[in-house]
């Protein structure tokens, strides 16, 4: 398979060619373009062009559009969960549950469509404001550039993309290297949708080399980023004066609070640690547990986690599979190493094998350890207790990252005084921070990033509020 750009409306060749090979086995998936800057440009361009055409469209046709786009999804879910699956070695039901959750996303960007709205202003709130008739509008801002991870291939292109053209923008989107198809796939929808040519264009290649030209354009009014604090450092410091929305990752932590029924919160806590081998931004890292139950939590996770099973993502009983890269198991094996010389203990895991890392569990691990302090990205979890629940709050703000955290907890005190204090985007009483529907606000602070996603909010972020005002009488 050849897979071209996809720039106004059509296959672009291009003069260079990438293979794409599978996390698990690493055989050849396809040959994946690669744009250089003439390319970048001409999306670039084509978006450009596309802008008038999508802003003078009707909200119910931008609606239609995506609710089309959510059908063809639904016609060919297991088609589209096989190819994430391919591409990125997410297990397959994981795959599947993705798919649902991007036609769940189109459908609400198809709703918000049909009601982005401004407000009236009380002008006579103010003196001088009297005979005035002021209310405001929401336009779209032109064309935005959508760099996407590879951890959600369709989802957080949907994130993107959904409220982009919900709006009445045009986008151009960068999808990551390791998971092109999945971009491209639903470039086909759109198209078949009845888009306009040029609303969306699909550009693979060298992050930086395409990076570059996207936040150096002038034509390009808005950024949307998910990915390392690096990058989207180096973007917010280079795009100018362009919107810039950053979703940059996490090391999420849960509060487990003493008398909580551990059968109940364990085999989910398993779940938000391990997903995906453990490469998703909420995806728990830290685990604070009260000393009271300290270690009967430990034993009933690590029980629980024995249970889950490894192998081919394509296999329906797999719960991980690989790693995104081969660099990364070292990267995570280095990090595990380290932390315990110096000093954590490590009960499970801690290995790896053909392009599987084995879920792993650390205790007793210093706040100052990478896989404590960084993003893991990975099937490791660490396990620290605590005394008091202002030590736990503690313990989880001590953190340069503040997306979502949670806790588990009978006492409602605890749970107010969490939410209160908790330094992140989300707090998620008696959940995983793991947890997320499509339509909630979703962001962080600190290195966590800035903005929120979730269709009405990012539909707020990727429109212009106009003001317009009428004198009565002239």
């Amino acid at each position: 398979m050849k897979q071209s750009l996809w720039i106004n409306g059509e296959n672009r060749l291009t003069s260079a060619y990438m293979e794409l090979k599978s996390p698990y086995n690493l055989e050849k998936i396809a040959d994946i373009a690669i744009a250089d800057r003439n390319d970048v440009e001409m999306a670039i361009t084509a978006a450009s062009d596309a802008c008038q055409r999508m802003a003078d469209m009707p909200a119910f046709r931008r609606a239609e559009i995506l609710e089309r786009v959510a059908v063809f999804l639904s016609n060919e879910k297991e088609e589209c969960a096989r190819l994430i699956s391919k591409e990125a070695a997410k297990p397959i039901k994981a795959a599947r549950t993705e798919v649902e959750r991007t036609i769940m996303t189109y459908t609400f960007a198809a709703h918000e469509a049909r009601r982005i709205h401004g407000e009236t202003v009380p002008m006579d709130a103010a003196p001088g404001g009297e005979g005035r008739l002021a209310f405001t509008v929401r336009e779209p801002m032109g064309v935005i550039a959508a760099i996407t991870p590879f951890n959600f291939p369709m989802n957080l292109v949907a994130h993107k993309v959904g409220p982009a053209i919900a709006a009445g923008n045009t986008v151009v989107l960068k999808p990551a290297s390791q998971t092109p198809l999945s971009a491209f796939k639903i470039a086909e929808y759109f198209h078949r949708a009845g888009l306009p040519a040029g609303a969306l264009n699909v550009i693979t290649g060298s992050g930086s080399k395409v990076g570059d030209v996207l936040i150096k354009d002038n034509r390009i009014k808005m950024i949307t980023f998910t990915g390392s604090p690096e990058v989207g450092t180096y973007i917010k410091e280079n795009s100018g004066l362009k919107r810039v929305t950053l979703e940059l990752g996490s090391n999420s932590a849960v509060i487990v609070d003493k008398d909580i029924p551990l059968e109940k919160v364990v085999p989910k806590i398993v779940t938000g640690a391990y997903a995906f081998q453990g490469q998703v931004c909420i995806s728990i890292q830290r685990i604070y547990v009260h000393e009271n139950i300290f270690q009967a939590f430990v034993e009933a996770f690590i029980k629980e986690t024995k249970r889950l099973q490894l192998g081919d993502p394509l296999d329906d009983a797999t719960d991980l599979s690989a790693m995104i890269t081969r660099s990364d198991l070292q990267r995570t094996k280095e990090w595990v190493d380290e932390a315990v010389d110096h000093g954590a203990v490590l009960k499970l895991g801690g290995s790896f094998s053909e392009g599987i890392f084995q879920p792993t569990v650390l205790l007793n691990v210093p706040a100052s350890e990478k896989v404590s302090c960084e993003e893991a990205f990975a099937p490791v979890v660490h396990i620290n207790s605590f005394s008091t629940i202002d030590e736990a709050i503690s313990l989880v703000n001590n953190s340069k990252y503040g997306l979502q955290a949670g806790i588990f907890t009978k006492n409602i005190q605890h749970a107010l005084q969490s939410a209160k204090k908790l330094e992140v985007g989300g707090v998620m009483i008696n959940e995983i921070p793991t947890f997320r529907v499509d339509h909630m606000p979703y962001g962080g602070v600190k290195m966590s990033g800035m903005g929120r996603e979730g269709i009405k909010y990012a539909v707020d972020e990727m429109t212009e509020i106009k003001l317009i005002s009428f004198k009565i009488e002239i």
